[in-house]
């Protein structure tokens, strides 16, 4: 027994179809195949060709009622003889990206080789300053050396 006023659907009485209610139904289709036939047999006589190319056949109800909708795309396949495989291929926003952030990346190196980005100039002050200390630390270690050997001369004779 449901609770809270709300009546359960369980044992309600089943409806069950009239048969010749069923009778009439069978008629209507067979009347509407037996139109059908003859329709397409005729039509194919005369546009065998035509009626091939046309839409596909419809299933359902698709075949009764007529539709448009203007949003629908209906896929026509090609033939391969249509297809033109040497056309470019568009490519996706992603892959288009990624090609213009390869070349991008491809310019700067090119720049940065030549010495003309900023980077590339305080890199190369900074080798400046290196070198130039180098060759003063061997210079000093050169006149060292040469007073050691100058002193070792002296204490020699």
């Amino acid at each position: 027994m449901p609770r809270g006023g709300k009546k359960s659907h369980k044992g309600r009485g089943k409806q069950f179809s009239n048969p010749e209610e069923i009778d009439r139904q069978m008629k209507a289709q067979r009347e509407l195949e037996a139109n059908d036939g003859v329709e397409r047999e005729s039509a194919s006589g005369s546009e065998e060709e035509s009626s091939s190319d046309d839409e596909p056949k419809r299933k359902g109800v698709e075949g009764l009622i007529e539709i448009e909708n203007p949003n629908r795309v209906s896929q026509k396949s090609k033939k391969v003889t249509e297809v033109d495989v040497s056309a470019p291929k568009e490519l996706s926003r992603r892959e288009r990206e990624e090609i213009e952030k390869q070349k991008a990346k491809e310019r700067y190196m090119k720049l940065h080789l030549e010495g003309k980005t900023d980077q590339a100039r305080a890199d190369l002050a900074r080798l400046a300053i290196i070198k130039k200390q180098r060759e003063d630390a061997a210079k000093k270690r050169d006149e060292l050396r040469k007073e050691k050997d100058a002193e070792d001369t002296k204490s020699k004779r």
